[in-house]
């Protein structure tokens, strides 16, 4: 019987399936003010204990202060590649159901952004224990979440293999991007150094190492077979780079701001849908891309250039207070302060 709902909830590759959204749901009611949808009845049995993620240890280190993420993650450049990772995401169509079905992006993607954006900061600035907690807390948001994708295959959101796919899409995000928002590419020493700074980050998600890739060498292997053997262009992935679908305006920071985005979003809006596709197709890796089914064009790369000059040009010339986020900006002059780090790769 395990082996048999096991074997339902195992994708094309042989993969099992789920969902991993960090804006789900909480496993006791939420509050109204949590900005979180609350769990939907499902006729979906909840996976075997074996197939399910134990808890990470409490040992568990974030990755080290003055290391490569330690300098990316919390500028704000890493605001345009979120929406590429999201859609690389939700290409799966198990993690894709649990975010058509769970998560608020539609009603609230202002808030949802804002706490995946601090989720991030946490791992990498937060010390080790608020890391932790806050590992622990995105374990307590997906306990619930299940259903039956498009396919009909049932699917839980603490299946291993697909919560791990969830976190390895920032990895190729992120070494994409850096090739047109970085003064330059990452050497391959610095690839091997990010990548095992990104597992680091797993294993405080408590993401479990056979279940990823040990080493940059295994893990494009691993990457290339998702792409042929899982993606697909989902409903949600659709949604992400519509440009006829309806956004609320943003409801963070300073009222007088607020007031005047919300007066001018009819005009800006049609603006904003256009430039989110852009970003999102455009800082995906192009076999993503492809894989997926998003067209991107000559013309579009071009711009996309363009655009990434003028982004690494002004960015790294901004004070550190309009550079970087407030937690990373604290915990970097904190580093500063004690004795000088490793080196790494900067702008």
């Amino acid at each position: 019987m395990a082996e048999d709902l096991r074997s339902a909830n195992r994708g094309r590759g042989g993969r099992p399936r789920a969902a991993h959204e960090a804006d789900a749901v909480e496993t006791t009611e939420p509050r109204p003010s949590d900005g979180i949808a609350p769990p939907l009845p499902s006729t979906a049995l909840p996976p075997p204990a074996s197939t399910v993620l134990p808890p990470p240890p409490s040992t568990v280190l974030p990755p080290p202060p003055g290391g490569l993420l330690w300098d990316v993650t919390g500028e704000i450049r890493t605001l345009l590649t979120l929406p590429p990772a999201l859609a690389l995401q939700v290409a799966n169509p198990a993690v894709a159901a649990g975010v058509d079905e769970y998560s608020v992006f539609r009603t609230d993607p202002w808030g949802r952004g804002e706490r995946s954006l601090r989720s991030l900061q946490l791992w990498v600035y937060g010390g080790q224990a608020a890391a932790a907690e806050e590992g622990r807390r995105l374990r307590r948001l997906h306990r619930a979440i299940r259903g039956t994708d498009a396919h009909g295959r049932p699917y839980h959101a603490l299946m291993p293999e697909a919560y791990a796919w969830v976190h390895a899409t920032g990895f190729p995000v992120m070494r994409h991007a850096r090739q047109y928002l970085g003064r330059r590419p990452y050497t391959d020493d610095e690839e091997r150094q990010l990548y095992a700074e990104w597992l680091q980050v797993g294993r405080v998600l408590g993401i479990r190492d056979r279940d990823m890739p040990g080493t940059l060498e295994e893990f494009w292997p691993y990457y290339r077979a998702m792409l042929a053997e899982e993606l697909e262009l989902t409903r949600v992935v659709q949604e992400l780079v519509a440009v006829d679908r309806p956004i609320p305006p943003p409801d963070r920071g300073p009222l007088a701001i607020r007031l005047a985005l919300r007066a001018l979003w009819p005009v800006l809006l049609p603006q904003f849908v256009r430039f989110r596709r852009f970003v999102t197709i455009g800082l995906m890796p192009p076999g993503a891309r492809e894989a997926i089914g998003l067209p991107w064009t000559p013309v579009q790369e071009r711009r996309l250039r363009r655009f990434g000059h003028a982004v690494r040009t002004v960015v790294p010339l901004l004070p550190e207070r309009l550079r970087y986020f407030t937690l990373a900006r604290r915990a970097r002059a904190a580093h500063r302060a004690a004795p000088a780090g490793p080196t790494h790769a900067s702008g």
